[in-house]
């Protein structure tokens, strides 16, 4: 079974901005960003 280093959060706030809010596993809080820098994200780690 694997596990996801990423915990995505897609609430009323991000619908509106078009963001979603990202969290690593460990707890260290991302922030908003762009589905299109989330990508970019994943792809460079």
């Amino acid at each position: 079974m694997q596990r996801y280093p990423y915990i995505l959060v897609v609430g009323g706030r991000e619908m509106e901005n078009d963001e979603i809010s990202v969290r690593k596993r460990g707890g260290e809080d991302l922030g908003s960003m762009s589905i299109e820098a989330f990508v970019k994200l994943v792809k460079e780690d």
